[in-house]
C-alpha cells in the first residue's frame, strides 16, 4: 500500500501555526522599527524647535536695545543653548543690526518719522541652528529730532 504525504493532512496545523507566527514577527519588527524612526524624528523636531524659541529670544533682545544696532554678543539661555546677532555663520563675530534711515508711515503726517531697522539673530540648540530676521519700524519721533 502506497502512502501519499500530500493527502495526509497530519502536522497541517503546526505548518500554519508557524507560518502565523513568522509572519506576526515580521509585522512587530516592522512596528518596532517604525516606532524607533518617528521617536528620532520627533526628537529631532523638538530640538529645532528649542533653537528657534531660542533665536526669538534673541530677537526680543535686539528689538529692546534698538535704536542701538550694537551686535549682541553669544548669550547663553539654558543648558546647551546659546543665540547671537547676525547669522549661525557669525557665531564667533556677532553682526549689528541695520538701520535703513527714516521713513513715513501711513496715518501720520510729515512732523513724525519713523525709523526701520533689520534684526538678525541666530540660536542653537543641541547642536541645531535656527536663524531669524525681522524688520521693525521704529516711532513715532517728531521729525528733526537726534534719535538714533
Amino acid at each position: 500500500m502506497e502512502r501519499n504525504i500530500l493527502r495526509e493532512k497530519r502536522g497541517v496545523a503546526l505548518i500554519l501555526a508557524l507560518l502565523m507566527l513568522l509572519v506576526l514577527t515580521l509585522i512587530g519588527i516592522s512596528s518596532i522599527s517604525t516606532t524607533t524612526f518617528e521617536t528620532s524624528i520627533s526628537g529631532n523636531e523638538r530640538v529645532r524647535t528649542d533653537a528657534f524659541y531660542v533665536a526669538e529670544a534673541g530677537i526680543h533682545v535686539g528689538m529692546n536695545q534698538l535704536p542701538e544696532t550694537n551686535p549682541i554678543q553669544k548669550r547663553k539661555l539654558k543648558e546647551d543653548s546659546y543665540y547671537w546677532s547676525g547669522t549661525a555663520k557669525d557665531k564667533g563675530n556677532p553682526q549689528g543690526f541695520k538701520s535703513f534711515g527714516l521713513h513715513q508711515m501711513a496715518g501720520f503726517d510729515s512732523s513724525w518719522e519713523f525709523k526701520r531697522f533689520q534684526v538678525n539673530t541666530a540660536g542653537e540648540s543641541f547642536g541645531a541652528t535656527k536663524e531669524i530676521e525681522v524688520q521693525v519700524g521704529y516711532g513715532p519721533l517728531p521729525a528733526g529730532t537726534e534719535y538714533h
